[in-house]
């Protein structure tokens, strides 16, 4: 009884940080009633978990756990997915960015590159 309920705290608050709102969101709405049906699927599976096991054998795996393992490497093979095409456009973005600021600095005035690059040494320019 008492590792159900640490199971479902756990789940709860964990749910709650996945579901908070950052900057960057896109597709907020989607991932939130998806992290809100896996936090109740996590929850119902906690609190009744021969469930699990007659959802198994209705979709022909024999145990609850089996099931369990299959889904969570599809899960993580969906995110190992996602993470990769989003640091290829990530390294693409800093690749153009990268570029433009080495276009910048080669147009810019040689005297002031110069300039620029001389180190301080406290002296006043003439």
């Amino acid at each position: 009884m008492w590792i159900q309920i640490l199971l479902i705290a756990a789940v709860i608050a964990i749910g709650a940080v996945f579901m908070r709102r950052t900057g960057a969101d896109s597709h907020l709405a989607i991932r939130r009633l998806l992290y809100g049906g896996f936090v109740l699927v996590a929850i119902v599976s906690i609190l009744f978990p021969q469930w699990l096991t007659w959802v198994a054998n209705l979709v022909g795996v024999g145990r609850g756990t089996d099931l369990l393992l299959y889904a969570l490497v599809v899960i993580f093979m969906v995110f190992v997915y996602t993470q990769s095409r989003k640091n290829a456009a990530q390294q693409r973005s800093l690749t153009l960015l990268a570029r433009k600021l080495a276009l910048l600095q080669a147009s810019q005035d040689p005297q002031d590159r110069a300039r620029r690059a001389a180190p301080d040494d406290g002296q006043p320019e003439d």
